[in-house]
């Protein structure tokens, strides 16, 4: 099975998981860092590492780019918007000049699939409010 397809059939198994801040097992509970690091342990193995505790504001105050630092430490540099593909990794910065601290999977069509308060992990459309928002694309490594 393509890469991709692994990935949003993970992703689609996680529909319906609770929120939980700093949680990250399918079907028990989850936040938007949760749903990628599960993501990664069902298919690539082990975590590469822990991401120790964090507020919900991800650094707001102090603007630390911990989201964005990890991103790049462990999928690579960011990919063109233009190259986006299902099962990349959307970073999204939800106003110019704080950290980066949301996380999704793009679906394609149009959708993505993320973590949050108080759904739990949804499919939701990708509509500008959100589009615009995207400050980086990563893509998972192949599998």
């Amino acid at each position: 099975m393509k890469t991709s397809a692994r990935i949003l059939n993970a992703a689609a198994g996680w529909i319906g998981t609770p929120y939980r801040h700093q949680a990250s097992l399918k079907g028990v509970g989850c936040d938007c860092l949760g749903l990628v690091r599960g993501l990664w342990r069902e298919l690539c193995g082990e975590e590469p590492e822990e991401p120790g505790p964090y507020a919900p504001d991800w650094a707001e105050r102090g603007g630390a780019e911990r989201l964005a630092d990890a991103a790049l430490r462990h999928f690579g540099p960011p990919i063109d918007r233009a190259e986006m593909q299902p099962g990349d990794i959307l970073l999204f910065r939800f106003r110019p000049g704080v950290a980066a601290k949301h996380l999704g999977i793009f679906a394609g069509e149009g959708r993505f699939i993320h973590a949050y308060e108080p759904a739990g992990v949804v499919s939701s459309p990708l509509v500008p409010s959100w589009a615009r928002r995207i400050a980086a694309v990563h893509r998972f490594p192949d599998i």
